[in-house]
């Protein structure tokens, strides 16, 4: 995050509240003087020395030049208030001064008090009207009572003007850690998103958590159990699945009290939000950190966590529903491959081979995720074959075969009627599979890029894994055995560049049918 998004480390509302809340004195306003007469500074100084503004007295800074003023301000500051001479070093020194302030500085919230000795030497009408200043006084006005309303006139606009500044920050801060919130994409990269962002939002370090607990019935068969899904390194050592009675002491208490009175809370030193789904699960945000917290950053949390909320939930019904598609194409097309006398995991295995070897072509990784549901589908079309083809134990007749080679089309055609963008890369897999490099393919005897990458790709991870599984009339080949049956099948059956890519990922699928062996 850029660092104008950041609040100010010590700016006044803030400095006023965490002094105390620490039981120290409020910081005070910063006043500076500039003027070439010491006794100008001696006077209003003696003068002012018991005034107080908003529970907050004044400290002076003194510059005798506005050259040597220059040089105080380049320097980090939090000047409310500016008591300027206008003839200095030159006629004009001060009225420069404020040009540099307020253009080269880009300072619009000090507040700019021009005092001036000789009065006709820079006319109030014009000054005001041509420069960027507050107020115009004349040196004679150095009374306790004229003094007292240019400081709190002053103060009292500058005090706004920092609060709205605030605001915008905020404001700012809260939309960009909500964006980067947003753009996660699952459960756990959304909370840590939140776990970082809440810290952000207010410009300090903060120790959190982020866990979740699903609805009352499921809770109950989890013994009551919740979800840590992020957490930063003050709590690394919870775990994914524990007990209420087992977080640390202040995050049970805070996550205990959030279930009873089912709101946000907070204390001194910590925030906590609670967010309950329409399906009765719960979902929780701890953050500690290691000064207090004032008013408005609790606003701002509040804020941030409504907004999270919506997105958490959102997120759950997304991942929810993701889930359960992946689980029915995985389930359909597992029924598909069993009824062909197959085992069930070698769809599996061919979806997983070809967001494997779609990462390795460049695909994005939502696009091979994509394309790792679709590929079990690829043989969905042996629901319109017949068992006696299907199952027969021997080489096929060539009545048969032509039965067989229909199963392409009939998937497509199953498959297109949908015009979910899922089902639709589907469909082409179930048409496209059995095409060849070469043209020697069917159903259409496409070649090259005719075929589409989808289809390139699962042809070449349904052909793999075929090879690797036995059948009535062959045993199954060993990985070694069946990648080089591909660098042999390269540029002829399969694509060449696909050819190449999957020899090099010979580690990867070893890995793979370790976890996931043929029948």
């Amino acid at each position: 995050m850029n660092d104008e998004m950041l609040f100010e480390d010590e700016d006044e509302d803030q400095g006023r509240d965490s002094a105390a809340a620490a039981g120290a004195a409020p910081a005070p306003w910063q006043v500076l003087i500039v003027d070439d007469e010491p006794s100008v500074h001696q006077v209003t100084q003696l003068v002012m020395a018991d005034f107080s503004f908003d529970g907050r007295r004044v400290h002076f800074t003194d510059c005798y030049s506005a050259a040597e003023a220059r040089a105080v301000l380049a320097r980090p500051n939090q000047f409310a208030l500016i008591l300027l001479d206008v003839v200095m070093e030159s006629e004009h020194a001060g009225l420069d001064l404020v040009r540099h302030i307020r253009e080269e500085l880009r300072n619009s919230n000090v507040r700019i008090v021009l005092r001036t000795g000789q009065p006709g030497q820079a006319p109030q009408e014009y000054v005001i009207r041509s420069y960027d200043i507050n107020d115009y006084r004349e040196k004679t006005e150095l009374t306790h009572g004229k003094l007292s309303t240019v400081f709190y006139s002053a103060l009292r606009a500058y005090r706004d003007l920092i609060r709205l500044e605030r605001a915008r920050n905020g404001l700012r801060r809260s939309i960009d850690a909500i964006t980067q919130v947003g753009d996660s994409h699952n459960l756990r990269s959304f909370c840590s998103a939140v776990l970082e962002q809440a810290s952000v939002l207010l410009g300090r370090d903060g120790e959190g958590i982020c866990a979740s607990r699903v609805n009352a019935f499921a809770a109950a068969r989890m013994d009551g159990g919740l979800k840590v899904l992020a957490v930063t390194p003050a709590y690394a050592d919870c775990r994914a699945e524990q007990r209420l009675d087992e977080l640390p002491p202040a995050v049970r208490e805070a996550f205990a009290r959030c279930m009873r009175e089912r709101c946000n809370h907070h204390g001194e030193l910590y925030y906590v939000c609670y967010h309950r789904t329409r399906d009765d699960s719960e979902s929780f945000l701890y953050m500690a950190f290691a000064e207090p917290i004032g008013v408005e950053e609790h606003e701002l949390l509040a804020a941030f966590s409504a907004n999270v909320a919506i997105t958490y939930e959102k997120l759950l019904q997304r991942e929810d529903s993701a889930a359960t598609q992946d689980a029915t194409l995985a389930i359909l097309g597992e029924a598909l491959e069993r009824r062909a006398a197959g085992e069930g995991r070698h769809v599996q295995r061919v979806g997983l081979i070809a967001a494997l070897l779609a990462g390795a072509a460049g695909m994005s990784p939502a696009e091979a995720e994509q394309l790792r549901l679709a590929a079990p589908l690829h043989d969905c079309g042996h629901a319109g074959v017949p068992d006696a083809v299907l199952h027969q134990p021997g080489p096929l007749s060539a009545a048969q075969w032509l039965v067989m080679r229909g199963h392409c089309e009939t998937g497509r055609a199953m498959l297109a009627r949908s015009a979910r963008p899922l089902l639709q890369l589907a469909a082409s897999i179930a048409h496209e599979h059995h095409e060849r490099w070469d043209g020697g393919g069917y159903p259409r005897g496409l070649a090259g890029q005719e075929i589409s990458l989808a289809g390139r790709i699962v042809a070449l991870a349904d052909c793999l894994d075929a090879m690797l599984c036995a059948r009535p009339y062959r045993p199954a080949a060993t990985l070694e055995q069946a990648l080089a049956q591909v660098r042999a099948d390269s540029g002829t059956r399969f694509a060449p560049d696909l050819a190449a890519l999957l020899l090099q990922q010979e580690p990867a699928l070893r890995e793979l049918y370790r976890r996931l062996p043929p029948d």
